[in-house]
C-alpha cells in the first residue's frame, strides 16, 4: 500500500509537482496528426498535464502548440486567427508564430520593439508516423524522439484508437502491466465444454485462467513481468511477458504477429488519454473505418463516441460510461461472458472508473500477482525523487534506445528460464523472436531517422544482467 502522500506524489502531475516535473522530461504523444489535419484551420483546445494548450497547423503545414492564455491579458488563444504562419489573438491583432514569438503587434506603434519583448508559451512538436509529440520540459534542446516500436513501422503497419478514461493515469497504466485480471475479467466460456458436459468454465485466449506464478525483472527504463501458468500441453508452462516502459507505456503478450500496447497520458490527476496501439513490424495491418457503434481500432461493437466537442476534453469520448453502466449486458454475463461489459477496453476502462478518479490506496491489499505493479510505482517514485533531489533527469532520456522492449508469450518446458529465453527479443536485441514464443513474424527495421539529429540510428541495447525481483506481498 501506499500513504496518502506517497499516492499524491505518483499520481499528480501538474508543472510544480515532482512527478509533473519528471513527465516532462520525456517527450509526449500529444496528439495524432489527423486531429489537426488542415493547414490554417481552426485552432483546437486540449489538455495535457494539467495544462489547457491551442493547437493549430500553420500555412506551410507545421504544427504549433501554445498555451491558451494570450500573454497580453489572458485573452483564450482558441479564438485566434490561423493565417500566414501563425496564430493572431482577435482581442487586440497580437500574433505568435509555432515558437511562440510574437512576430506582429499592431496596437502598439510602429516604432515600438516591444513585439521582441513578448513570447506565448509554447512547446516543440515533432510529427512521426501520424502522432503529434510534444516535449514540454526545461531544456532549450530537446532530447531524441524515442524510437517507440509503433512509432518507427512502416505506413501502413500501425494502427491506434483513442478514449477518454476518467480516472488518474496510474490506475490505467496498474491495468495495462496486471496479467492476473486479463484471464479473469476479459474471459469467455467454454461454449465446446459447456455443450458438452453442462460445466460453465471461464477461458481466456483458450486457455485456463489457472492461478498464476509471477517473476519481474527490472530494465533501466522500465519493468518487464513474467507471468507463468500451467499450460494446457503436458509439461509446458504459459508465460505472458507483460512490459512496462517510462513513464506511461504498457506492452501486451500476443500469441499473434500482431504487437500491441498503450500509452496512458495523462490529461490532469483524475483524467487519462488512453492511446491504443497496434503494430506489425511484418506486414501492414488492417486500418479499420469506424464503425457505427465501434471505437477505431476495436473489432467488437462497443457504443461508439460521442460527437466531439471544442471542450479541453471534447475528443474520445465514449458512449458507454459510467451514466450507463458501460452498456453491461446481463444476460451475457449469465452465460457467455465473465462481465456483461461487451468489450475489453470497455471492461478495463469500467473496472478502473469504478475505484474512482483517484484510488485510496492505504486501503489496498497487495498480492502476489502485482509484484509488477509495487516495481512499476518504485521505478516512477525512484526517478521524480531523483530528478527533484539531484537535478538528474533517467537514463532513457538522452539514451532513447533503453525504451527498445517487447512484450512477448510463449510455451516452455516446465522449470525453464523465461529471460534466458526470451531477453535478446524483449530487449531489442534479436530480429527473430524465439522459436518457443507464440509470436511470429519479425520486427521493424531498427534503422530509423531521427528528425532532431537528422541522421541514421541503429539500435544495439546490451542485454543486461538478467536480475530478478522476487517481492512479499503487502
Amino acid at each position: 500500500m501506499l500513504s496518502t502522500t506517497e499516492n499524491e506524489y505518483l499520481c499528480q502531475v501538474g508543472p510544480d509537482k515532482p512527478m509533473g516535473r519528471l513527465m516532462r522530461e520525456y517527450w509526449i504523444p500529444a496528439l495524432q496528426s489527423k486531429e489537426v489535419p488542415a493547414a490554417d484551420g481552426p485552432p483546437m483546445r486540449f489538455r495535457l498535464l494539467n495544462e489547457n494548450l491551442i493547437a493549430f497547423r500553420t500555412t506551410s503545414g507545421k504544427v504549433g502548440v501554445v498555451a491558451n492564455a494570450c500573454p497580453h491579458r489572458g485573452a483564450s488563444l482558441f479564438f485566434g486567427r490561423n493565417e500566414e504562419e501563425g496564430l493572431r489573438c482577435v482581442y487586440h491583432g497580437w500574433k505568435f508564430d509555432v515558437t511562440g514569438a510574437c512576430v506582429d503587434m499592431p496596437s502598439e506603434p510602429a516604432e515600438s520593439n516591444f513585439k521582441s519583448k513578448v513570447r506565448a508559451a509554447s512547446y516543440p512538436v515533432i510529427e512521426r508516423n501520424g502522432v503529434i509529440w510534444m516535449y514540454m520540459g526545461p531544456r532549450t534542446t530537446p532530447p531524441p524522439l524515442p524510437n517507440m516500436e509503433f512509432n518507427c513501422v512502416p505506413e501502413g503497419h500501425y494502427r491506434i484508437g483513442m478514449n477518454v478514461r476518467e480516472c488518474n493515469w496510474v490506475q490505467a497504466v496498474e491495468g495495462g502491466i496486471d496479467s492476473a485480471h486479463s484471464a479473469i475479467l476479459h474471459s469467455t466460456v467454454d461454449q465446446t465444454k459447456l455443450d458438452a458436459t453442462g460445466i460453465r468454465e471461464f477461458l481466456f485466449q483458450n486457455r485456463s485462467h489457472a492461478p498464476l506464478r509471477y517473476e519481474v525483472h527490472v530494465a533501466e527504463a522500465g519493468v518487464i513481468g513474467g507471468a507463468r501458468r500451467p499450460a494446457i500441453e503436458d509439461g509446458y508452462d504459459w508465460w505472458r511477458c507483460n512490459v512496462f516502459v517510462m513513464p506511461f507505456y504498457t506492452m501486451i503478450p500476443s500469441g499473434t504477429g500482431q504487437l500491441g500496447g498503450h500509452a496512458f497520458v495523462p490529461i490532469d490527476d483524475e483524467n487519462t488519454m488512453c492511446w491504443n496501439i497496434s503494430w506489425n513490424p511484418d506486414k501492414p495491418i488492417e486500418n479499420r473505418t469506424p464503425q457505427p457503434g465501434r471505437q477505431n481500432g476495436f473489432p467488437t461493437p462497443d457504443g461508439g463516441y460521442h460527437p466531439d466537442t471544442t471542450d479541453w476534453m471534447g475528443r474520445w469520448r465514449m458512449v458507454a460510461d459510467q451514466s450507463n453502466d458501460y452498456l453491461r449486458d446481463y444476460d451475457a454475463e449469465r452465460s457467455m461472458r465473465f462481465s456483461g461489459i461487451v468489450s475489453i477496453n470497455l471492461q478495463d476502462s469500467g473496472i478502473q472508473e469504478s475505484m474512482g478518479a483517484i484510488i485510496d490506496r492505504t486501503a489496498e491489499h497487495l498480492g502476489q500477482t502485482d509484484m509488477m505493479i509495487i516495481q512499476m510505482r518504485r521505478r516512477l517514485m525512484k526517478s521524480a525523487k531523483q530528478l527533484q533531489e539531484t537535478g538528474q533527469s533517467p537514463a532513457e532520456i538522452d539514451r532513447p534506445e533503453l525504451v527498445e522492449l517487447r512484450s512477448l508469450e510463449m510455451l516452455l518446458p516446465r522449470g525453464a528460464d523465461w529471460l534466458e529465453v526470451g531477453g535478446e527479443w524483449m530487449f531489442g536485441r534479436s530480429v527473430e523472436p524465439p522459436m518457443e514464443a507464440g509470436l511470429v513474424g519479425k520486427p521493424p527495421a531498427r534503422q530509423v531517422t531521427d528528425p532532431l539529429r537528422d541522421s541514421a540510428l541503429v539500435i544495439k541495447t546490451p542485454l543486461p544482467v538478467p536480475v530478478k525481483v522476487q517481492i512479499e506481498a503487502s
